[in-house]
Formats: C-alpha cells, structure tokens, sequence
C-alpha cells in the first residue's frame, strides 16, 4: 500500500480521486469504482502498490505487441481492479474482486519485480491482465526501477485515464497496446459503462506528447461493432490521427463475461475489417485471437511486402528484416522497436 496520487482532500475527510475520467468521491473508509483506491483518514491510498496477484513470463505477442522486440519473452504482472466493467470481460475475478485487496503473493516491491526480470535475462516487463490505469503509481515505479537495469516497461490498456494521469504514465511506458473497443460512444456506454472521448485523447496524447510505441487492437463483437460504416471510421481515425504506421489488430470474439448469447466473430467479419483498414491507409493490420492464419500474423514491407516477420501461435522469427527493422529486400525501416 501506498499513498495515491491524483486526488484532492474534500470536506468530511472525504476525497476526490483524479486518476480517471470517473472523478470518483471517496467517503472515508471507501474504496474506489475501479477497487484499487481506500480512504484511509482522508488520504487516499492505492492499495494494490506492491501486491500482484499474477506474475508470469508471456510470449511478448501474446499482449499483443508485434512490433516491440517481436520473439522475445516478457515478464508480465496484474493486480486487483478495473475502470471499466465490460459485459465481455474475460478476467471479471481479477477485474472485479470481491473482498480484499491483498493477494498471497507479496509485497512485491518494483525492484524486485526489476530485478526478477534481468536474472532471467528478459528485455522487458509488462503492466497487464487487469487495467494498470487503476494501479498507475506502481506501474510507474516499476518502470522507474526496470529503466534504471536498461530493461524496457509496456503496458496493456483499455486507455481510460484522465488528462491529469495519462501523460506522467505514458511518458514512462515504452511500449503501449491500448484497446480501441469501439468507435461509438454508445458502445462504450452501454457495454463498458464507462465513454469514448477520454480513450481517443489518450490515443492521440500517446502518438503527439510522449515516445510510447503504440499498436491499437479492437476486439469485433458479432453485432455489436462490426458494420462497414464503423470499422470504416474506426480505421480512417487510426490513420488520420495516429498515423498509417501504427499496428492495428483485429481480434476475434469468443462468448465470454456476460455475453455468453453473442457468437464468435466469423472469419469473414476480420478479412472484411483488414480490407477496409488498408483502404484507409494503415500499413500493419493483424487478425488475432484465430487458428490457421499466419498470413493474418505476419508482418510484411510496406514498400515490397517481403514476409519481415513470420509468426505461428505467439512464436515470431524474422525473416527478410534485420535486426534494426530494415527490409532485407528494398531497404525499407519498418516502423517499430526492434532491438
């Protein structure tokens, strides 16, 4: 546990969290929306700081980052809580706990968690599983202690931050996959009861104030985001304010949470949402969450589409790219960070 940051005192020791868009206020001995924050005396503490309930190695496609250190392994790590309460959610145990915070693992401090990293000889660490928005300030001292070991920190993000947290956070991540779940504001009210508008300026404040490398996935729910018209304007935003070289991945639906009625994305719907990408412009466009479609996958030149990178399951190889990200064939740098 650890004083918070991002929060005012009010009136009856009563606080005024500013972490996120919801602006929660926290009587004393309350805890937040997104469960992380308690009111102890009228001093907000984020609860989850140095408790992970899951710390694993994970393939580094698996967040999905396929052009951040593509083949490599990451250690990955999650807490307790979430700003968002998505009906499709498939961690709602650790998104949404009942109970405490505390789990059995732990205290974890940020070197430790720094240090387990370079002892297995890994590049990176993630910020992952749950919404690390709702616990940033550990997040952040992670990032601080892998830096300070030349190790690399990347997050998995739903992007709901507020404008007083987003760029303190992402100005220490160096690699972000931020969903895009949506591209209407209904969606996100109705299925994840939270609004679109905050997840769009964090996007384009990632791209224009800080060196995160970014890649944006949105998960296609038959029914619900998948018409032409919105995957239209969907990809044509991600080109025209985030720029035709961001990665975007397409992922496919399985019914899960609360939306065990919906059926799983066809083939059909992912190939149509690639097609309409690239017409739009965008450069690197990703089928996931799919069997027996590696060229889905694999990354290619721009320039001659040469297979760069070829991927099977969360395994990467390169191919006709060096180490520094130059196409073999053409000469090309594909955008990304390579080594």
């Amino acid at each position: 546990m650890k004083t918070a940051r991002y929060w005012q005192a009010g009136e009856n020791r009563s606080v005024n969290c500013a972490l996120c868009p919801h602006r929660c206020r926290i009587p004393e001995g309350g805890r937040s929306r997104c469960f992380g924050r308690v009111n102890h005396g009228g001093v907000l503490m984020a609860e989850t700081w140095g408790w992970p309930v899951a710390l694993q190695v994970d393939p580094i496609e698996k967040k999905p980052l396929n052009h951040f250190l593509p083949g490599t392994q990451i250690l990955s790590l999650g807490t307790l809580g979430c700003n968002l309460s998505c009906r499709f959610c498939q961690n709602w145990d650790l998104s949404h706990p009942a109970g405490e915070s505390r789990a059995a693992r732990g205290p974890v401090l940020p070197e430790d968690v720094a240090n387990l990293a370079a002892t297995q000889a890994l590049p990176a660490v993630a910020a992952t599983y749950n919404e690390p928005a709702v616990w940033a300030e550990y997040a952040m001292d992670i990032a601080d202690a892998c830096h300070e070991k030349g190790l690399r920190m990347a997050a998995v993000t739903s992007g709901y931050f507020s404008p007083e947290s987003r760029l303190d956070f992402f100005r220490k991540m160096d690699a972000a996959n931020v969903d895009l779940k949506s591209f209407r504001d209904d969606f996100y009210r109705r299925l994840c009861g939270v609004r679109l508008a905050p997840v769009l300026e964090t996007l384009e404040a990632i791209r224009k104030e800080t060196t995160c490398w970014l890649e944006v996935t949105t998960l296609l729910i038959p029914g619900h985001n998948d018409t032409d018209a919105e995957l239209d304007e969907l990809t044509a935003w991600v080109a025209g304010h985030l720029g035709v070289g961001t990665p975007l991945h397409f992922s496919a639906f399985h019914p899960d949470g609360q939306m065990l009625d919906v059926s799983s994305t066809p083939l059909e719907t992912i190939r149509r949402a690639r097609e309409l990408a690239r017409k739009n412009g965008l450069l690197h466009v990703y089928g996931g969450n799919v069997r027996r479609m590696q060229d889905w996958t694999a990354t290619h030149c721009p320039q001659c589409r040469a297979l760069l990178i070829e991927r099977e399951g969360f395994g990467a190889e390169l191919r006709e790219m060096d180490a520094a990200g130059r196409c073999k064939a053409c000469g090309r740098v594909c955008e990304g960070v390579w080594k």
